[in-house]
């Protein structure tokens, strides 16, 4: 019994897969913002009623959390100290030195606090080269002085990032061996263990970033796990990584900042699963909860890496699955502008409470999902019918939109619904026209709570098909946190001309990193044949500034193997990615390692089982606005459409963790997999 649980702003959601018998069970409970870990409790309590087993049967927990994320988002991390190299106190203040030029005369600067104070910054007397040479000796009387200073002063973590510790970590080491025998309570994160590359900025940013999450981060952990306990779980706790993969909960608290974008990966991971099964290699990942919506690309059945990203206004250099999130969710409130009379939708979101009016739990402002519930999209009860809505008083909220703006309430809606759309329509040009793919060219994976309300109108309106939208699409985040592999990378720093470096010398580093990664693995308890180490160079341009991941193949890892192979990949992969190759010299950047565990796959246990007609699946008509005017829809019920099937729009699809619209001249089947297929009833969209 593995359980995958996803904590959205609006719903946690839970996803429990049963191996012996292959067949999966999901929930949905309310958030708990003040407390996340209550809202993962209620939500065990449901699924193990709904599957009839004890908690005490659940033999993993994997679990996707956005702790980290709020807390920088929210600026309520801890109080971090900084030791720094002397001269380099104003690191975080400068960060990389832009600020608006004449051409953003226009545009008012606001800088935010960095996330260590100035004030709770130490210069170290010492220095080391880039090729890690002491210059200036550790002056460990004046650093013991300072370190009392600093760590007596009130501080939480301590975060020790010194020049070009990198090339050589010795003084950060022994800086933090005089830390934790004077402060044992005091967490420690050195530089050249969290993000061990070069640019000192982003070496600083990302390794105080993990100390201003991690307090936060271990208390939500061992409230989590004391939850867990109480309700009789002893399975081990797994944490979701922004790359997809896993770690224990051990490796999180340690690590927060590998969780910064822990939500959104498993939805990504999910879709490229989806990508395999479906045989199309080309998927737009489109993931809209109650609060945002995250949008990403499947190219060949892997979802795309990005090795940097920014949570707020702070960048944060740590592998991460490349997803855009935009503020248009099924909480996000309407509201007519004052000044403009304008009708603006988000980012403001009502939340998990009081939400949306519909929901009955307070809500007073008008939302996306209170005009769903107007237009005839969404059903007046949900989750199985666990969840009443109260209509008429998402019809009068919603009047209040009209009334302002001259409009019938079903108009007021239809505006609230198109200005959502363009949103989230604007993210997915981002990731799709803005880095030069024809989005007609791929398929739209529609989930997330609200995800299949909307996905037909995106795909109508970026021309890409067919609409999939999943059997558990309202929980398919928690889903694909049970297909993540466990994962981590290990890099070092090596910048020397390719031309001239001894290749063996390179061999060499990779074993080193190998072994490390190996190592890792033993310690998350992966066995033997579940491992594997993958190996990738990062390679540039001479005097470019960023470079490009090549993969380097295991058996070419080994002594006496040249470096052409690699050079000739690089200039194809240079010239995939920006359209040129150049005949300058090529500059070896860095050497990573990623470690790899495979999990249990989970075999599919759709049998296409439903019987009967298609009129047997009809739940009910009501009236449905589509195209200006009211028409007579039929409410299907999802769990009783066979293979083969075929629905003709308009139509609405139930189900308990989502709601499907299928637009008119439109038709939605099922298909081997039971994924619901929706095409355009005319032209040849492929």
């Amino acid at each position: 019994m593995r359980l995958g649980v996803d904590v959205g702003g609006t719903f946690t959601d839970l996803l429990l897969y049963d191996d012996a018998n292959r067949r999966t069970y999901h929930a949905k409970t309310p958030s708990t913002p003040e407390d996340q870990s209550k809202g993962v409790a209620a939500g065990i309590r449901l699924i193990c009623e709904r599957a009839g087993i004890a908690p005490a049967d659940l033999a993993l927990v994997l679990h996707g959390t956005t702790v980290a994320t709020n807390a920088v988002l929210e600026g309520r991390g801890a109080r971090v100290g900084l030791l720094t190299t002397a001269g380099f106190e104003y690191v975080l203040h400068l960060a990389k030195s832009w600020t608006p030029g004449p051409l953003f005369g226009w545009i008012v600067m606001d800088k935010p606090e960095p996330l260590a104070r100035l004030a709770d910054t130490r210069g170290i007397p010492e220095r080391m080269n880039a090729r890690g040479d002491v210059l200036t000796p550790l002056d460990e009387a004046a650093a013991t002085a300072l370190i009392d200073d600093l760590c007596g002063s009130g501080i939480e973590a301590l975060t020790i990032s010194l020049m070009h510790s990198y090339a050589n970590p010795a003084h950060e080491m022994r800086l933090a061996e005089i830390v934790r025998a004077r402060f044992p309570s005091i967490p420690v994160s050195l530089s050249s263990e969290i993000l061990p590359e070069f640019r000192e900025y982003d070496r600083t940013i990302t390794t105080v970033m993990n100390d201003y999450v991690r307090p936060i981060m271990t208390r939500y952990l061992s409230r989590i796990e004391d939850r867990l306990g109480d309700e009789g779980v002893a399975a081990p706790l797994h944490i979701v990584r922004s790359d997809g993969g896993l770690m224990s909960a051990a490796a999180a608290a340690d690590r927060p900042v590998h969780t910064v974008l822990s939500g959104p990966a498993g939805g990504v991971t999910a879709c490229a699963m989806i990508a395999r099964r479906t045989g199309l290699p080309r998927l737009l990942a489109f993931d809209m909860g109650g609060t945002s919506t995250d949008v990403s690309v499947i190219i060949d059945g892997k979802p795309e890496i990005t090795r940097s990203t920014e949570v707020g206004a702070f960048p944060a250099k740590v592998p991460t699955l490349d997803v855009k999130s935009v503020g248009a969710g099924g909480g996000s409130i309407a509201e007519v502008a004052p000044l403009t009379g304008s009708l603006r939708v988000g980012p403001r979101s009502a939340g998990a409470m009081p939400g949306p009016v519909a929901y009955g739990r307070g809500g007073t402002e008008p939302t996306v999902s209170d005009a769903n519930v107007v237009l005839g999209y969404l059903p007046p009860v949900l989750l199985g019918g666990d969840m009443a809505l109260d209509v008429p008083a998402a019809e009068a909220a919603i009047a209040t939109i009209g009334d302002a703006l001259g409009l019938a309430p079903q108009q007021a809606a239809q505006g609230i619904v198109d200005i959502a759309n363009e949103v989230m329509l604007g993210a997915l040009r981002t990731v799709t026209v803005q880095r030069g793919f024809d989005p007609r060219e791929f398929g739209l994976v529609a989930f997330g709570g609200a995800g299949p309300l909307h996905g037909n109108a995106m795909a109508r309106l970026l021309g890409c098909y067919p609409v999939i939208v999943p059997p558990n699409s309202g929980v398919l985040s928690a889903l694909g946190f049970l297909e993540a592999d466990f994962k981590n990378e290990f890099v070092q720093t090596f910048i020397r001309p390719a031309a001239s470096v001894d290749p063996d010398q390179i061999w060499q580093r990779f074993a080193q990193l190998a072994g490390r990664a190996t190592g890792w693995l033993e310690t998350q308890a992966v066995p033997p044949a579940a491992r594997t180490i993958g190996y990738t160079m990062d390679l540039r341009y001479e005097q470019q500034g960023f470079e490009v991941s090549v993969p380097v193949p295991a058996d070419a890892v080994t002594p006496g193997t040249s470096l052409d192979a690699v050079i000739a990949d690089f200039h194809a992969v240079h010239e995939r990615l920006y359209g040129v190759r150049f005949a300058v010299p090529v500059e070896l950047v860095a050497l990573r390692v990623v470690a790899t565990g495979a999990t249990p796959p989970m075999e599919n246990a759709f049998e296409g089982a439903a019987t009967g007609t298609l009129a047997d699946a009809v739940i009910e008509t009501r009236p449905g606005w589509f195209d200006g005017a009211w028409h007579d829809t039929p409410h299907y019920d999802r769990d009783r459409l066979a293979s083969g099937m075929r629905v003709e729009g308009p139509a609405i699809i139930r189900q308990y963790d989502s709601t499907t619209v299928l637009l008119p001249d439109h038709h939605a089947s099922l298909d081997e997999h039971g994924h619901l297929l929706i095409w355009p009833n005319t032209g040849d969209v492929k």
